[in-house]
């Protein structure tokens, strides 16, 4: 009686076990995908950010050249100090959006590798 029982789990564990592990490549496959929106998604926030710190970078300086011009030394200091800032950030901004595309492409490539593993496991 034992020997028949352990005879069915072993048979169960190896009918069970293919199906276990597809639902586990389809799980890869679908956190990668999310991944990969979730890197999307970071990227174009950092590019409006970008865009943004660009456009506050431009008024920083026309203001900075005003103030010199008007002889304004007070006003030119804080707006160098804002340029500053707005450099320092987009220059962040930058770096997010580097390491972004650098996680993109890694992403992609997981993906392709699971459904290339995916279609390789079902011949």
């Amino acid at each position: 009686m034992r020997r028949q029982i352990a005879l069915f789990a072993v048979l169960a564990l190896a009918v069970s076990a293919p199906r276990v592990l597809s639902a586990q490549d389809s799980n890869d496959v679908k956190q990668d995908r999310k991944e990969v929106r979730h890197d999307r998604r970071e990227l174009r926030g950092d590019r409006k950010d970008i865009r943004h710190d660009t456009r506050d970078i431009r008024q920083d300086r026309r203001d900075v050249r005003q103030d010199v011009k008007n002889g304004d030394t007070t006003d030119a200091r804080r707006d160098a100090r804002d340029l500053r800032r707005d450099r320092r950030d987009r220059r962040h901004d930058v770096r997010d959006a580097r390491r972004d595309r650098r996680d993109l492409r890694q992403d992609r490539k997981d993906v392709r590798e699971d459904k290339q593993e995916t279609k390789d496991s079902t011949k």
